[in-house]
C-alpha cells in the first residue's frame, strides 16, 4: 500500500461533517467512529458553496472539524468517493490536494495523524490574494 493509499482517518470541516449534504452522500453508513477534531495551524475560507482549508501560520489560526474513522472493508470506496468529490489528483492539480496531518481530539494529548484535503494550487493562490477567512474556523459557525 503507498502512503497516499494508507488507511488513516479522515478529518473534514464543512460538507462532509456530520448532517452535512455530502456527509450523507459520500460518508453515511460507512464510519465506524466520528469524533470532534481541530486542526491547526490552518485557516478556513469560504468558497463557492462549501470551504477550503488552507494552510496559516498566523498564531491561534485552526479549523473545527470531525475525525471520522471508515469502518473495515468500506475504506477503500470512501477513498476514491472523497477523492472524486474533492477531484483530488494524483499529480497535485486538483481543487484539492489530500494531506497528511496531525489533527488534535478531545482526548487529553490526542494527536491523530489524518487526510485532510487542503485547497489546491490554484485555489490556494487565489485565497492567498483574496482571502474569504472564516474568523471562527468552524463552517457550522460561519
Amino acid at each position: 500500500m503507498s502512503a497516499s493509499e494508507e488507511e488513516l482517518p479522515f478529518f473534514v470541516y464543512g460538507t462532509l461533517r456530520s448532517g452535512g449534504r455530502n456527509h450523507a452522500a459520500h460518508l453515511a453508513g460507512r464510519c465506524a467512529d466520528v469524533r470532534p477534531a481541530v486542526l491547526d495551524g490552518a485557516a478556513l475560507h469560504e468558497g463557492p458553496g462549501f470551504p477550503y482549508a488552507v494552510l496559516d501560520a498566523t498564531p491561534g489560526r485552526r479549523i473545527v472539524g470531525e475525525l471520522i474513522t471508515v469502518r473495515p472493508g468500506a475504506y477503500a470506496g470512501a477513498l476514491a468517493a472523497l477523492d472524486l468529490l474533492e477531484e483530488c489528483q494524483a499529480d497535485g492539480t486538483g481543487l484539492y490536494v489530500r494531506q497528511r496531518m496531525a489533527v488534535r481530539t478531545a482526548v487529553p494529548g490526542g494527536r491523530r495523524d489524518a487526510w485532510v484535503y487542503l485547497a489546491g494550487p490554484d485555489a490556494e493562490a487565489r485565497l492567498r490574494e483574496r482571502p474569504a477567512l472564516i474568523a471562527s474556523g468552524d463552517w457550522a459557525d460561519r
